[in-house]
C-alpha cells in the first residue's frame, strides 16, 4: 500500500517535471479567465443598477454578450500584439535588448536549416511548403487566433446589436 502511493507521486512530480510550464500556463489561465469573470460581472451590474435595470446572476452573465464580448476583445488585442511583436522582431533590432537579435552577428538562429542534421524536426526533413509553413508556424499561429478572436468578437457584437433591436 505504501509503495503504491510513493508509486503514484513519483508519477505525478514526473508528469509536472516534464509538463510544467504547460501546466503553469493552464493554471494562470483558468484564474484570469475567473478573475475576468467576476470583475466583468460587478463591472456590468454596476452599470445596470446605473441604467436602471436589474441585475444578472453569474450565470446569466456568463452567457451574456458582455462576456464573450469583453473576452474576446481581451484576447483579440494580445494575439495581435504577440504576433506584432514576433514578425517585428525576425527583421528589427533594439540594442541591448533581450528580445533582439544582435545587430553586428549571426546567431544560431540564423543558421540554415538541415534535414542530414541529428534530431532534426518532422518537417525540416521533408522540405518544402511543409518547411516553409513549419518556419513561420508561431507567426501563422498568432494571426490565426487574433482572426479568431475578432470574427467572434465581430460576430459577438452584431448579436447584441441585433438584439437590442427586436
Amino acid at each position: 500500500m505504501f509503495s503504491y502511493r510513493i508509486g503514484e507521486l513519483n508519477f505525478i512530480k514526473k508528469v509536472f517535471k516534464n509538463n510544467g510550464l504547460s501546466i503553469t500556463f493552464l493554471l494562470i489561465f483558468i484564474i484570469s479567465l475567473v478573475a475576468q469573470c467576476f470583475t466583468g460581472y460587478y463591472h456590468h451590474n454596476e452599470e445596470r443598477v446605473e441604467e436602471g435595470q436589474n441585475k444578472l446572476t453569474i450565470n446569466e452573465y456568463l452567457y451574456s454578450g458582455h462576456f464573450v464580448q469583453a473576452t474576446f476583445e481581451n484576447w483579440e488585442s494580445e494575439f495581435l500584439q504577440m504576433a506584432l511583436f514576433i514578425v517585428l522582431t525576425i527583421s528589427l533590432y533594439q540594442k541591448g535588448s533581450s528580445e533582439s537579435k544582435k545587430i553586428d552577428e549571426k546567431e544560431e538562429v540564423d543558421r540554415q536549416l538541415s534535414a542530414s542534421r541529428p534530431g532534426a524536426p518532422w518537417a525540416v526533413r521533408k522540405g518544402g511548403f511543409i518547411l516553409e509553413i513549419y518556419k513561420h508556424s508561431l507567426t501563422i499561429a498568432f494571426i490565426v487566433l487574433f482572426i479568431c478572436c475578432f470574427i467572434l468578437h465581430f460576430m459577438e457584437v452584431c448579436g447584441t446589436r441585433m438584439n437590442s433591436f427586436c
